[in-house]
C-alpha cells in the first residue's frame, strides 16, 4: 500500500506535464500565428515554434506511456523533470532581464508551471524510486 502512494504523486505529476505538453504542443504545431497574436509579442517565423510543438506533444504522450507503466522510467521522468527545471529558468531569466517582447502572462505562466511541474516531478520521482 505505501509504494503504490509512493507512485501517487508521480502519476500526478506525469498526467499534469503530459495535459501542458500536449496543450502547448498542439498550439505550437497547429496554431502558432494564435499563440503570437495572443501574447502580443513581435513577428515570429512560424517553422520556429512548429518543430519544438511536435517535440513537446511526444514528450507529453511519452508522459502517459510512462503513467501506465512507470516502472524502470527513471531515465525518461529525470529527462522531463531535468527539461522542465531549464526550461523554467530560463524564461524566468528572460523574464528578470526583460527579453521578452509580448504580454507578461504569457511568459510568467509558464515559467511559474514549468517550475512548479519541475518540483513536482522531482518529488514524485523521488518518492517512486523503489519502481523507477
Amino acid at each position: 500500500m505505501a509504494q503504490k502512494n509512493n507512485v501517487a504523486m508521480l502519476k500526478v505529476a506525469l498526467v499534469i506535464y503530459a495535459v501542458i505538453c500536449i496543450i502547448y504542443g498542439i498550439g505550437f504545431l497547429f496554431v502558432p500565428g494564435i499563440w503570437i497574436s495572443l501574447s502580443e509579442s513581435g513577428p515570429v517565423d512560424y517553422g520556429w515554434l512548429r518543430w519544438p510543438g511536435g517535440i513537446i506533444i511526444a514528450l507529453g504522450i511519452g508522459a502517459l506511456m510512462v503513467y501506465r507503466k512507470p516502472e524502470k522510467q527513471s531515465t525518461f521522468v529525470f529527462a522531463i523533470a531535468l527539461a522542465s527545471l531549464l526550461a523554467g529558468l530560463g524564461m524566468l531569466y528572460s523574464l528578470i532581464r526583460t527579453e521578452y517582447s509580448g504580454t507578461t502572462m504569457f511568459i510568467t505562466l509558464p515559467t511559474v508551471l514549468l517550475l512548479v511541474l519541475s518540483g513536482f516531478l522531482w518529488w514524485g520521482r523521488q518518492r517512486a524510486k523503489a519502481i523507477l
